[in-house]
């Protein structure tokens, strides 16, 4: 897929915009992590940028909120979840963008909760038994949500989000048409 300079800037400043939207108050764990890194492999022509677009948004962002000694795990999700952007979303529709924001979220809490078990804290032993103990512990993250018990937060802020950034870009491509595919 060609893509131009202003397809580019848009999406540079829907993925910065999204970015953002860590920094104001939200509910735990609703954030715009893995719909960054979904619109980014579905949406940027060139490899290179699908990366370093949303990563470059994603620290940033992480400068000004703060790391933490797992954020290898985070980084290691985000690039996973561009990878299923740009092979699940190489036609973008509803329903994958709705299977893929799943999908990350399931991802990003195996890889994430993996390395709290596999960290330096040495919260849990590190046997199979410790690591399905972190799996259960991390558990209490997608049970605080918005909605009493139908929505979780990390899969509802993905959903979300994803929504966000691929609906407005669809708006937008068909509002102006430098913005569709050559």
């Amino acid at each position: 897929m060609k893509i131009n300079n202003l397809q580019i800037t848009t999406l540079t400043i829907l993925i910065f915009a999204a970015a953002l939207t860590r920094l104001l108050p939200h509910p735990f764990n609703f954030t715009p992590i893995g719909a960054i890194a979904l619109f980014g492999g579905a949406h940027f022509g060139r490899k290179f940028l699908a990366f370093v677009v949303p990563l470059t948004a994603m620290l940033l962002s992480d400068a000004l909120i703060g790391f933490h000694s797992s954020m290898w795990a985070v980084y290691i999700s985000f690039v996973l979840i561009v990878f299923i952007g740009m092979g699940a979303l190489k036609k973008v529709t509803a329903g994958r963008v709705f299977g893929s924001a799943i999908a990350s979220s399931v991802l990003f809490f195996l890889i994430t909760n993996f390395a709290v078990w596999y960290g330096a804290e040495n919260f849990y032993p590190q046997t199979f038994a410790g690591l399905l103990a972190s799996y259960v512990a991390g558990l209490q993250f997608y049970q605080q949500n918005l909605f009493g018990n139908l929505f979780l937060n990390t899969v509802y802020g993905d959903l979300f989000f994803s929504g966000l950034l691929f609906g407005s870009y669809a708006l937008l491509k068909s509002k102006v048409p430098a913005l569709r595919t050559i």
